[in-house]
């Protein structure tokens, strides 16, 4: 069985860490395999919204692309992602940025091209292995905000190893009565 604490903290409000937490429902008698972060450090990364898209001169896969970032300017940021479009909300990493793996965004030429940025995958930022293009947030989304605070990222995820004589715990409303108890 595996939750999300903060989605059980929306049914009970156990008021400890995600370790103390862990313990004492192994303590409990519902062990808890594993507790790990929802997704993998990183930082600078906001939300940015996509405003032209050219072809790059010199590459056939490339595009040039202005991007509002919420910076207050355009920010020109070359993209080989193929659903690359005018209007689309996306992870933006902005100089600065440390990606997992200890990848650190840098001001660079690509073909001759300053990049001042890059445009994320959901694999680039660790969270999906679908690295297919870009990706897309809902229209609503908030330009400038991070992405880590708009889906929720610093959350943990818990693993409860269930016995067959605790049937209760398989729904998150019986771990939640579990916890209250």
């Amino acid at each position: 069985m595996q939750f999300s604490y903060d989605w059980l903290q929306k049914w009970v409000s156990p008021n400890k860490s995600a370790d103390e937490l862990a313990h004492l429902l192994t303590m409990s008698g519902l062990e808890v395999e594993e507790v790990e972060p929802a997704a993998p450090a990183f930082t600078g990364v906001v939300i940015a919204e996509v405003k032209q898209v050219e072809k790059h001169p010199d590459a056939d896969r490339l595009n040039i692309t202005q991007v509002d970032a919420g910076t207050g300017e355009l920010i020109q940021i070359v993209c080989g992602a193929p659903n690359v479009a005018p209007g689309l909300k996306v992870p933006c990493a902005l100089p600065g940025a440390v990606l997992p793996g200890e990848f650190t965004i840098k001001i660079a030429k690509v073909r001759g091209i300053e990049s001042s940025g890059m445009l994320c995958s959901a694999k680039e930022l660790g969270i999906d292995e679908d690295a297919s293009g870009l990706l897309v947030l809902p229209a609503d989304a908030p330009v400038g905000q991070s992405i880590r605070e708009y889906l929720d990222l610093d959350d943990n995820q818990f693993e409860l190893k269930l016995t067959p004589n605790r049937a209760d715990c398989l729904s998150l409303l019986g771990i939640a009565r579990e916890v209250g108890a």
